[in-house]
């Protein structure tokens, strides 16, 4: 447990140098960034409570970084390409080396949430069939070789953006976060040696496996499966057939749709962050957050499928939105095996909110969010109202920010009463929020739950879907999702999220 506690504070010393050193409001207001420590194969080691999708996904990272780069004392690797270890594009990972000596010990790595990486559209998540439509796509490349910028690199960056100098500065504070994880690492090896550190490294993976395989026994044996849909174009859909025997849990994706053209597709590392997330959700006592937590579970991912995507599939909306519905399906399938401890669906969508545009001064904005929700009522009591779910874990803009920073007005942030299902435990409501543009802009609203309910559990009744409209002239209009629409100064969005799902009759 010391060993556990003082890794993590490593991530979290990482996060706070990243947040205060970031200057876009979704990474120093929303806090859209996470910081992990890794061990020298690359094997997740711990991590700070930043946010699930990005982490259960780092332990994939190393490994497809050392297949094309080799990062020596000084070097910063940078990368975003999600088929050679990102997430999705908007997500720019950077990490570095950790070394004792010569002998390379393990890495340092942080993501972090990019408002834009020049796609099609302001926010980089909506317009585009593929991957080459998303995006700058980097693979694994120095950002800084033996402490020294790469020049070109950045140039490359800022050259396939908008609103460059923020990317500039958002990444800076990225390498600067982990110059402040590498101080920390080193006084930690200069406590305990490496050897130590490497032998409480092995250790922790091993008590996570431990903890898994236990938790797994306690759970019933049996076999189960689950299947839903998302609103994106072709409703792909989503199946996993699960069997727990003996300590270990197996899943089946088989059953899910094919890639599909666009961004609704995910790809491995994000089924893993999905099912990583719902570990660690479901066990009495905190599992601790490393790879070995999954050396008890074997995963079966349908090869080019909208769970495990091959390039050059889009994935931009997958990363946000098919990951929730993942989410969703592995709690639907236990709820099997555990009837009494698996809640109600939870909103089930990011209702990710982009625009950009030019100020009047010629200069460029780009902004990107997330809106919470409804979370589900379960067997412990009613969900809670207006908060992020599962794959997130995102602070929202304060307003007083989003007014300042950006040519928008905001009339409307509230509640949505009554917007959660029925039941013993009533699921939480969701969220209304409206902006007026003070300046032309163009808006995108990648979300779902809007032609599907987040389904109620054990007798309770579903959560209402989300609605989104917009006022133009006067004349109200529906808002359609993942399409960008040019909005004037005086236009207003009104987004209104879902409701979580009722737990018992």
């Amino acid at each position: 447990m010391v060993f556990r506690h003082l890794f993590a504070s490593v991530a979290e010393e990482m996060g706070l140098a990243l947040q205060q050193s970031a200057v876009s409001p979704n990474i120093k207001e929303r806090r859209d960034y996470s910081c992990a420590l890794l061990d020298a194969r690359g094997d997740l080691v711990a991590h700070a409570a930043h946010i699930p999708v990005h982490l259960g996904s780092a332990h994939l990272t190393v490994p497809a970084v050392l297949r094309e780069v080799e990062p020596g004392p000084g070097d910063v690797i940078v990368l975003n390409d999600p088929h050679r270890g990102g997430t999705h594009l908007n997500d720019v990972t950077v990490l570095a080396p950790l070394h004792a000596g010569r002998r390379r010990i393990g890495f340092l790595l942080n993501r972090a949430h990019h408002a834009d990486v020049g796609g099609a559209e302001p926010g980089s998540m909506s317009g585009a069939k593929d991957l080459f439509g998303e995006g700058l796509c980097l693979p694994p490349l120095h950002l800084v070789r033996k402490g020294r910028p790469v020049t070109e690199v950045w140039r490359i960056v800022q050259a396939n953006t908008r609103d460059p100098g923020a990317r500039q500065a958002d990444l800076q504070a990225q390498c600067a976060a982990l110059r402040r994880g590498q101080e920390r690492f080193g006084g930690l090896v200069q406590r305990f040696t490496a050897r130590g550190i490497e032998g409480g490294m092995r250790q922790l993976l091993a008590h996570g496996e431990t903890l898994t395989a236990a938790l797994l026994r306690s759970w019933p044996q049996g076999e189960a499966s689950a299947a839903d849909f998302l609103d994106g174009e072709g409703t792909p859909r989503i199946a996993c057939r699960l069997r727990n025997r003996a300590g270990r849990l197996a899943l089946d994706f088989r059953g899910s749709s094919p890639q599909v053209p666009g961004s609704w597709n995910t790809h491995r590392a994000i089924t893993y962050s999905a099912l990583f997330y719902v570990l660690q959700a479901l066990a009495p006592e905190e599992l601790p957050e490393t790879s070995g937590t999954l050396r008890r579970v074997d995963l079966r991912l349908p090869s080019a499928s909208v769970v495990s995507s091959e390039a050059p599939a889009g994935v931009a909306a997958g990363n946000v939105e098919t990951s929730q519905r993942i989410v969703d399906v592995l709690l639907l399938a236990l709820a099997v095996l555990l009837p009494q401890r698996i809640p109600a669906a939870s909103q089930g969508t990011m209702n990710n909110l982009l625009f950009g545009g030019r100020r009047g001064d010629g200069r460029e904005f780009v902004y990107y969010e997330t809106i919470g929700g409804g979370a589900g009522g379960g067997p412990a009591g009613p969900g809670a109202s207006g908060v992020q779910v599962h794959m997130t874990n995102t602070r929202n803009t304060p307003v007083e920010v989003l007014e300042s920073e950006l040519p928008v007005r905001v009339h409307r942030l509230e509640l949505r009463r009554g917007s959660g299902g029925h039941g013993r435990a009533r699921g939480g409501d969701g969220i209304v929020k409206e902006l007026e543009f003070l300046a032309p802009a163009r808006v995108t609203l990648v979300a779902t739950r809007r032609a599907s309910a987040p389904p109620g559990a054990a007798g309770g009744g579903p959560g209402r879907p989300g609605r989104d409209r917009m006022t133009r002239a006067g004349k109200r209009g529906r808002l359609r999702l993942a399409a960008a629409v040019a909005v004037a100064p005086g236009d207003r969005v009104v987004i209104a999220t879902p409701g979580g799902g009722g737990w018992g009759a």
